[in-house]
């Protein structure tokens, strides 16, 4: 069993958290033994959020070290910037094109960076990049957008898409299923 080290980086309020507890999910009906940690930070006022989610044959400890992470799954630019330096040289990175400012940009202390991620391509990550808030949007809710980029990951994976689907179901609050069912769908046909 392979092992994969995945980190979800984005802003407090993105559902972070949720797209970690499927993606564990998922990984344990496959088999795998699965360690998950979480940073909130200020995540209540829009600061950063990142969970480890590790998972293989034994795993024992949930926390990737820098340059160890095989995939960072950003929800946001900036983010995708501040966590790059975890990605293992060969690692990917799936990002959301959403730029979320966060304080001293909102304030006028600072500026929001241009052409980030063509920097994060410049570092040599293999980058995918999707306007996941769109994808979620036409999905039915801009809280969908974890869903969406969590599609893109399970895609690139050798798990069926059906059990991706039935870690949702079992995951997510039952009133918001079949929206996430299809923002999850529109991230992994993409």
């Amino acid at each position: 069993m392979k092992t994969m080290d995945v980190m979800i980086v984005g802003v407090g309020g993105q559902g972070t958290l949720l797209a970690s507890r499927v993606l564990g999910e998922a990984l344990i009906a496959a088999g795998c033994d699965v360690k998950v940690s979480e940073v909130h930070g200020m995540s209540q006022r829009g600061g950063s959020v990142v969970t480890y989610v590790r998972s293989g044959e034994k795993v024992y400890s949930p926390i990737i070290e820098q340059g160890g992470a095989d995939v960072l799954l950003a929800f946001e630019q900036l983010e995708a910037a501040r966590w790059l330096p975890w990605l293992k040289k060969d690692g990917r990175v799936i990002v959301n094109t959403q730029q979320i400012d966060p304080m001293p940009v909102i304030t006028g202390a600072a500026e929001y960076p241009e052409q980030i991620l063509d920097q994060v391509e410049k570092a040599g990550a293999d980058t995918v990049r999707i306007d996941a808030l769109g994808k979620a949007m036409e999905a039915g809710s801009v809280k969908a957008v974890n869903m969406v980029l969590l599609g893109v990951l399970a895609a690139g994976t050798d798990i069926p898409e059906e059990d991706w689907l039935e870690a949702v179901r079992r995951t997510v609050p039952e009133k918001f299923v079949e929206m996430n069912l299809k923002a999850f769908g529109m991230g992994y046909h993409s």
